[in-house]
């Protein structure tokens, strides 16, 4: 990997959008913040810059890439064949954490779309996000801004630690408010699909699409949506999913623990556990707590002397889909189950 000149932008000043939408139109790529995690951006009608987001990622070129627009003023000039519940949906989510799969025109390369003829599309909820937009007058492509494979940035701190000397600039903007990505949502198939759970709830888009469907966990040649066939989210230590009632998951997890295990567990049963390795992610009760600091969790433990990491399942609400799809793929699906005699298996 050959190394740039990264320019590190701490303040978020209109002085400093203007300067990496410049940069943006001139062919390079910039990571910037949004509500959801870090993005690594690029003009997304260029496709030699987005080619250096995969070079910059190590991120594999049939895993398709989500396109960011400031509006929907110029969206016929991207997509067709709009299915009216579109229209529905961008007046509830957007700007929001919602992304939707179109028919993508030609104006769109192909190395945005992996070759597939569908195009992924969003709207950022982030001032910051919205104004480089703007002031790029280009769609941005951007995937989330790390090493691909690691646990997504949701701290400037972390897009430094990955991407410095990879990428021509980023901008700090604090840390990003949700945590984990946003929902994609395939309004190409009929009855819709979800692909990947994210901010907006499977229970949220149900009152709009009556007949949606979810498909989370596809194992396709040419997946429509990033997150559904790489490995994704991994600390550096193996990790394993507890599950199971309260008090047999805190048994089960203490009766494994060595010194050297790290523990990812929740304010409800932090005390509970006699570790000197253990996180606590937050309440059970406030399940947007818990999603926003899972993966700089995950990017603690690997700055600690661990051997392996217990997690417990998180039961929370509307949010359990999508914390506990980071998760298990995280663990690479390696789950206990605190409640029978059967050893670690593998979910499918």
């Amino acid at each position: 990997m050959f190394k740039v000149e990264t320019r590190l932008f701490e303040k978020a000043d209109l002085k400093s959008i203007k300067e990496c939408a410049h940069i943006i139109q001139s062919g390079g790529i910039v990571a910037f913040p949004t509500e959801t995690v870090y993005g690594l951006g690029a003009d997304a009608l260029n496709p030699k810059a987005v080619d250096r987001i995969f070079l910059a990622k190590g991120r594999p070129n049939d895993n398709p890439l989500i396109i960011h627009l400031h509006n929907l003023d110029s969206l016929d000039l991207y997509v067709k064949d709009i299915p009216e519940v579109f229209f529905t949906l961008s007046k509830l989510f957007m700007p929001g954490p919602l992304t939707v799969i179109l028919k993508k025109r030609d104006i769109i390369p192909d190395n945005v779309t992996a070759g597939l003829d569908t195009v992924a599309l969003r709207i950022p909820d982030n001032q910051i996000a919205l104004s480089l937009i703007e002031y790029s007058n280009r769609p941005l492509a951007a995937p989330s801004a790390n090493i691909s494979g690691k646990p997504s940035p949701t701290t400037y701190d972390h897009v430094v630690e990955d991407l410095n000397y990879r990428v021509d600039a980023i901008i700090n903007g604090g840390k990003t408010q949700i945590g984990m990505e946003s929902t994609v949502l395939d309004l190409t198939q009929e009855p819709p699909v979800i692909l990947r759970p994210g901010g907006i709830s499977f229970n949220s888009l149900k009152l709009v699409i009556k007949d949606l469907e979810r498909a989370y966990d596809l194992k396709e040649e040419s997946p429509k949506s990033p997150g559904m066939k790489y490995k994704h989210y991994a600390p550096n230590a193996p990790m394993y999913i507890v599950k199971g009632k309260q008090e047999h998951m805190v048994k089960k997890i203490q009766s494994l623990i060595k010194e050297k295990s790290g523990l990812l567990v929740s304010k409800e049963t932090f005390d509970m556990y006699e570790s000197k390795n253990k996180l606590c992610v937050g309440s059970l009760l406030d399940p947007l707590e818990i999603a926003s600091n899972i993966f700089e969790s995950l990017r603690l433990f690997d700055k600690m002397d661990i051997d392996e990491i217990y997690c417990e399942y998180f039961e929370i609400g509307d949010m359990q889909d999508t914390v506990m799809n980071r998760l298990l793929k995280a663990a690479a699906n390696k789950i206990i189950d605190a409640d029978s005699q059967d050893s670690v298996h593998c979910q499918p």
